[in-house]
């Protein structure tokens, strides 16, 4: 059975562009996996903290030195890890804050690079022989030719960091200028149709 890991960033609910293209990416996927598993990890629905000094400490123990307070420090981790662990394709959907993810984003990165669990100790990735595709939605247009391509920081990190952990085969959906729908330029369907290829041929 195939098993779906949606991992949503945007505060904005019903008028997020990157939660409305996840929608168009979910009916598609639903269709051509009618017996497959979404799961859906929502971090604004989620008191997901950012690292402490309590957690390092944790952290850097070895599991069977755990204390029961180091093991409740990183149960949401643990969580999140899992949930990474069992999927088969990962949809990242995100909007891009002054050219990077959104620190809550940051934060779920935080959580689930973990040495030994989805990063090896000779550094090399265990999260091998997945998918990931990247929903991103910017103000601005940072494709080929571009003059602020070089600005496009969040493409270029969550690429690196997906393979750092393992993940290669890795597709961004990149719907730019976003900020023509928050200025009535144009309608939310309209312009995620803009975006429906893309969205179809990474869900099928």
């Amino acid at each position: 059975m195939r098993r779906l890991l949606i991992v949503e960033a945007s505060p904005r609910g019903d008028h997020s562009i990157s939660r409305n293209l996840t929608s168009r990416f979910v009916a598609r996927w639903q269709s051509a996996h009618p017996n497959g598993e979404i799961v859906e990890r929502d971090l604004m629905q989620t008191d997901l903290p950012f690292v402490t000094a309590p957690w390092l400490q944790a952290y850097f123990t070895p599991p069977e030195r755990h204390s029961a307070e180091m093991k409740s420090v990183l149960r949401l981790s643990d969580e999140l890890v899992a949930e990474l662990l069992a999927a088969d394709h990962l949809v990242i959907a995100t909007p891009v804050y002054n050219y990077n993810v959104p620190a809550v984003l940051k934060a779920w990165i935080d959580h689930i690079v973990r040495k030994g669990m989805t990063l090896g100790m000779d550094g090399k990735g265990l999260v091998t022989g997945r998918k990931a595709t990247v929903l991103l939605a910017s103000g601005g247009v940072y494709a080929e030719g571009s003059p602020i391509r070089d600005r496009d920081i969040a493409t270029q990190y969550l690429r690196l960091i997906l393979n750092v952990i393992g993940i290669t085969d890795v597709t961004f959906v990149a719907a730019g200028n976003a900020k023509s729908v928050d200025m009535g330029e144009t309608v939310m369907d309209s312009f995620i149709d803009r975006f429906q290829a893309e969205i179809d041929a990474e869900a099928a």
